[in-house]
């Protein structure tokens, strides 16, 4: 699968503008792409005053991504704030080249930030089926939180979505890297660049990671697209030659 990764910086609280930015990037992305990865709340930036910029499930921001789906046969995904039967998500959108959408709600909030109280947190996790290989995604602050991304559904690559901020992103390295060697999956995370609002420093480093911990795409900086190919086959092939998966603990998540 053809992958494109999208860093941006995300001006505030204005989805308009960040809609257009990123659909300069998305032109310039190979014909061949056959998934588009954005950041967490890719519209307004890390903000927590959902009132002011909630969409609706029928809302601009959809129906943008739908038609850049439908028109370059891709699928592309990442999170947006969702209202919805009087609650605020943080909800991520995965759209088919059909426009089908599948969502993702979080479930670790991030209460440092209060997002716990704007919020409302999600109770399940989300695997799609694309192009033969299976997808979980999570947002941001569950990566530091292992049980919810194990590997118990058998999935093929694991994505996250983020807005990680510079003090902590010697976190977001190592915990990309220990989920990927820990599941044996094709492993990826998007992060934002710039300063938002409230002066949070972002340096990115949007990065992907093979089934072994090694670096696909080294962790990015800059603003931009970076684009990488994953193999099945070659992550079947390691998976089945060392068995690791097949000594896995087995849980519930309640």
């Amino acid at each position: 699968m053809k992958i494109a990764l999208v860093q941006s910086e995300l001006i505030w609280e204005n989805a308009q503008e960040n809609r257009i930015n990123f659909e300069e990037k998305i032109s310039a992305i190979a014909k061949d792409t056959e998934l588009i990865i954005l950041p967490e709340m890719f519209t307004t930036g890390f903000s927590m005053f959902p009132e002011n910029i909630a969409e609706t499930m029928n809302g601009e921001t959809i129906s943008w991504m739908q038609k850049i789906a439908s028109e370059r046969n891709c699928a592309i995904t990442g999170s947006i704030v969702v209202k919805e039967d009087e609650k605020y998500f943080n909800r991520l959108l995965f759209v088919y080249p059909d426009t089908r959408v599948e969502i993702y709600d979080k479930k670790h909030l991030f209460t440092l930030a209060g997002e716990h109280h704007k919020y409302t947190a999600g109770t399940k996790n989300l695997i799609v089926n694309y192009k033969d290989f299976r997808i979980s995604f999570l947002i941001c602050y569950d990566l530091r939180f292992p049980v919810f991304a194990r590997n118990t559904q058998n999935y093929d690559l694991l994505v996250y979505v983020a807005n990680w901020p510079k003090p902590r992103i010697a976190a977001w390295d190592a915990l990309l890297k220990a989920r990927a060697i820990e599941n044996m999956s094709y492993t990826i995370g998007v992060n934002r660049v710039g300063t938002d609002a409230n002066n949070h420093e972002y340096i990115g480093h949007s990065q992907a990671i093979n089934y072994l911990g090694q670096y696909i795409v080294e962790p990015q900086q800059t603003d931009g697209v970076f684009s990488l190919e994953i193999n099945k086959e070659e992550q079947n092939q390691v998976r089945d030659k060392f068995g690791f998966l097949n000594d896995r603990d087995d849980f519930e998540i309640k």
